[in-house]
């Protein structure tokens, strides 16, 4: 089974809004993988997700050169940012796989490039720059249970 689903958003704003009706939607386990050229609205997305968790924004900024934020929301939330890493050996040496594990959220900016290390049930997001505001998501999820989270926030989005 797989199954996809495509929004648009036309501001910074929207991107955010749309990371909080996603993160509304999170049950913990979750792991997420966003892609996306630099200046794709990677993390103003996870911050909406954040928010969601009952993180305030402002703490959420782009992991580059930690490689790994945690903070603690109603569900555990784990940043990752993947694009410095040498390879997937040194993911696996932050400990990343075993947080992959935990029963909190995970995303992941770049996480295509850890592909081995995510679970088959990850939800994929791919944001797309379609002009200097908007941006397309695509998310695509193959296990009945991520594609049932999206079907709820299809509903949510009205």
């Amino acid at each position: 089974m797989s199954c996809h689903f495509k929004v648009t958003t036309h501001s910074e704003d929207e991107t955010k809004q749309l990371g909080t009706a996603l993160g509304n939607c999170l049950q913990p386990g979750i792991v997420i993988s966003l892609n996306g050229n630099l200046g794709a609205g990677k993390t103003r997305f996870v911050q909406g997700v954040a928010t969601a968790l009952g993180v305030n924004e402002k703490e959420v900024t782009s992991p580059t050169f930690t490689l790994i934020q945690e903070y603690a929301g109603t569900i555990p939330l784990y940043h990752f940012d993947t694009y410095r890493l040498r390879d997937s050996d040194e993911f696996a040496e932050l400990g990343a796989p075993e947080i992959l594990d935990l029963p909190a959220i995970s995303l992941l900016e770049w996480g295509d490039r850890m592909a081995e290390y995510l679970p088959e049930s990850t939800l994929r997001i791919k944001i797309d720059i379609v002009s200097e505001t908007d941006r397309e998501f695509n998310f695509s999820a193959s296990k009945m249970e991520i594609c049932e989270l999206l079907e709820l926030l299809k509903q949510r989005l009205g």
